[in-house]
């Protein structure tokens, strides 16, 4: 890719936005603040496997930005950098001297990647975190039942965020190629969040109907529910009147085949109260197996009940670099080797995935070689370390 990357981040949006451009080849060097690092790497429960999820194929230097050769350092760094991506709290990379106004004074073909809870508006200075953006754009509203809003499962913000981000940036550095100088862009969590409600709004305007919360919506389908099965659970999804015919045929469902109440998916929709729990008790003796099967067999869409974890050996992610071997450096010190998905990307008539080249790096991993790189010699280097301004790791 031929590409210089700073990354002052931590958490997800930020590494993540990193991370796609790491993944894509660029040389992404994760700035991490001295003498701690990114306290992502401490995080325990819910936020252990943030940094081991999201830094991948970077390198590391930790400088402290606070001191004023710390800033030096970082100017130093940004005058052959293409892009900079940062999502710290408004206001913070301004007050420690490595703003864009700041950096582009120094290098101004210099694409400025600022990652933050909202875009320009009244909200803009408020802090944000993928829940908060979540119940204020009704998204928790959507996922929970009625009076019990929840969060996704996944901090699904951050990740659209930091792609937007991505996107942008590559947007922006083809017009720096047409006028040679870089500009400031950025995307946020709450304007990704509101992007995800793009249906439900028009639908609303479309029905004439506010939306109701996805546990209790009005289906579009009749049959596009998670069935019991002998063993476990199932989800199935008959989305079309050629896809009905062969699953009723498929299941032996002769009389609902039949019915002209039920001959197509909308009058479908419209007798589900009874339909849902007929289909149900035709269902409920074979196992999860054989209905999967059979689905294939009728070509209607099904899925299992799966958990993250049945990832690991998912034959499909297995199959063709779906998943990356990447370590995981663990709080009691060791050092654990697990696989990840990759990039969710295919390049070529070969359709090869991106890789690993790097694993996540140990804090200040490539301090030396990094600073180097920029023209700092040895003994500069070494009296930085000293008086504690960069971490070198031994």
């Amino acid at each position: 890719m031929g590409l210089k990357v700073l990354e002052f981040s931590h958490t997800i949006m930020g590494p993540c936005a990193g991370l796609i451009l790491a993944d894509l080849g660029a040389d992404v060097i994760k700035v991490e603040p001295a003498p701690d690092g990114d306290h992502t790497r401490r995080l325990p429960g819910f936020g252990a496997g943030f940094f081991a999820g999201f830094n991948r194929n970077k390198r590391s230097i930790a400088i402290n930005l606070k001191h004023r050769e710390g800033r030096a350092t970082v100017h130093r760094l940004v005058k052959d950098a293409d892009i900079v991506i940062e999502n710290y709290a408004p206001g913070t990379m301004e007050r420690l001297g490595c703003g864009y106004a700041d950096l582009e004074a120094i290098n101004p073909r210099l694409i400025y990647l600022a990652l933050k809870g909202f875009l320009t508006g009244p909200y803009e200075q408020r802090p944000a975190l993928d829940e908060v953006v979540q119940f204020q754009a009704g998204l928790a509203y959507m996922t929970g039942p009625a009076g019990r809003p929840l969060r996704a499962g996944a901090s699904v913000n951050d990740i659209a965020g930091a792609i937007f981000g991505a996107t942008a940036a590559l947007a922006a550095l083809r017009e720096r190629d047409a006028t040679g100088r870089g500009q400031r862009i950025s995307s946020a969590l709450f304007e990704s969040a509101a992007f995800f409600m793009v249906t439900h709004m028009a639908g609303a305007v479309a029905s004439g109907h506010p939306p109701k919360p996805m546990p209790e919506r009005h289906h579009a389908w009749a049959i596009y529910d998670v069935f019991n099965t002998s063993d476990d659970q199932i989800f199935i999804g008959v989305t079309s009147d050629k896809q009905w015919n062969r699953f009723t045929e498929e299941f032996g469902l002769t009389a609902l085949g039949a019915n002209p109440e039920l001959a197509t998916n909308v009058m479908r929709a419209s007798h589900r109260s009874w339909l849902i729990p007929a289909v149900q008790e035709a269902l409920t003796p074979f196992s999860k197996a054989v209905i999967a099967a059979r689905c294939e067999r009728a070509s209607v869409s099904w899925a299992p009940v799966g958990k993250p974890t049945d990832l690991f050996n998912d034959p499909h992610l297995t199959s063709h670099g779906g998943l990356i071997d990447v370590a995981i450096h663990t709080a009691e010190g060791t050092t654990e080797m697990t696989r990840l998905p990759a990039m969710p990307i295919e390049f070529g008539t070969e359709r090869e995935r991106p890789g690993l080249a790097r694993q996540p790096p140990r804090l200040g991993e490539h301090t030396d070689e990094i600073l180097i790189d920029a023209g700092f010699d040895a003994r500069e280097i070494e009296r930085l370390a000293r008086e504690q301004v960069i971490v070198v790791m031994p």
